[in-house]
Protein backbone atom coordinates (compact mmCIF):
# COMPACT_ATOMS: atom_id res chain seq x y z
CA UNK A 1 0.00 0.00 0.00
CA UNK A 2 1.27 3.78 -0.60
CA UNK A 3 1.11 6.77 1.63
CA UNK A 4 2.64 9.93 2.00
CA UNK A 5 4.59 10.65 5.10
CA UNK A 6 3.22 13.38 7.15
CA UNK A 7 4.87 13.79 10.49
CA UNK A 8 8.27 12.15 11.83
CA UNK A 9 9.81 12.73 14.89
CA UNK A 10 13.55 11.78 14.59
CA UNK A 11 13.68 11.47 18.37
CA UNK A 12 11.17 8.80 19.01
CA UNK A 13 11.51 7.85 15.74
CA UNK A 14 7.50 7.82 14.91
CA UNK A 15 5.26 9.54 13.19
CA UNK A 16 2.03 9.36 10.80
CA UNK A 17 1.25 8.90 6.89
CA UNK A 18 -1.63 9.78 5.25
CA UNK A 19 -3.61 6.87 3.12
CA UNK A 20 -4.68 8.14 -0.65
CA UNK A 21 -8.37 8.73 0.66
CA UNK A 22 -6.98 11.49 3.30
CA UNK A 23 -6.94 9.02 6.61
CA UNK A 24 -4.26 9.38 8.75
CA UNK A 25 -2.21 6.52 10.27
CA UNK A 26 0.12 6.61 13.05
CA UNK A 27 3.26 4.39 12.98
CA UNK A 28 5.69 3.45 15.80
CA UNK A 29 9.93 3.36 16.17
CA UNK A 30 9.05 -0.50 15.07
CA UNK A 31 7.71 0.26 11.76
CA UNK A 32 9.81 2.66 11.06
CA UNK A 33 13.05 0.67 12.12
CA UNK A 34 11.89 -2.43 9.96
CA UNK A 35 11.75 -0.30 6.71
CA UNK A 36 15.79 0.72 7.40
CA UNK A 37 15.39 4.01 6.83
CA UNK A 38 17.45 6.53 8.58
CA UNK A 39 15.12 9.66 7.82
CA UNK A 40 11.71 10.39 6.80
CA UNK A 41 10.17 13.69 5.05
CA UNK A 42 6.91 14.94 5.56
CA UNK A 43 5.54 14.74 1.78
CA UNK A 44 7.70 11.87 0.75
CA UNK A 45 5.83 9.22 -0.77
CA UNK A 46 6.32 5.58 1.09
CA UNK A 47 5.14 2.10 1.01
CA UNK A 48 3.47 0.88 4.07
CA UNK A 49 2.60 -2.87 4.77
CA UNK A 50 -0.47 -2.72 7.42
CA UNK A 51 -2.25 -5.50 9.59
CA UNK A 52 -5.66 -5.17 11.10
CA UNK A 53 -8.52 -3.03 9.63
CA UNK A 54 -10.64 -0.17 10.86
CA UNK A 55 -9.78 1.56 14.15
CA UNK A 56 -7.65 -1.59 14.32
CA UNK A 57 -5.50 -1.03 11.63
CA UNK A 58 -1.56 -0.76 12.42
CA UNK A 59 1.44 -0.08 10.12
CA UNK A 60 4.29 -2.75 10.68
CA UNK A 61 6.69 -1.39 7.83
CA UNK A 62 7.29 2.27 6.36
CA UNK A 63 9.78 2.47 3.84
CA UNK A 64 10.69 4.59 0.75
CA UNK A 65 8.42 4.06 -2.55
CA UNK A 66 10.48 3.35 -5.66
CA UNK A 67 9.62 2.85 -9.35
Amino acid sequence: MQATAFTYDPETRSGSVLLDDGTPVEFGAEAFDAGGLRLLRPGQRVRIETEGRGEALRITLVTLQTL
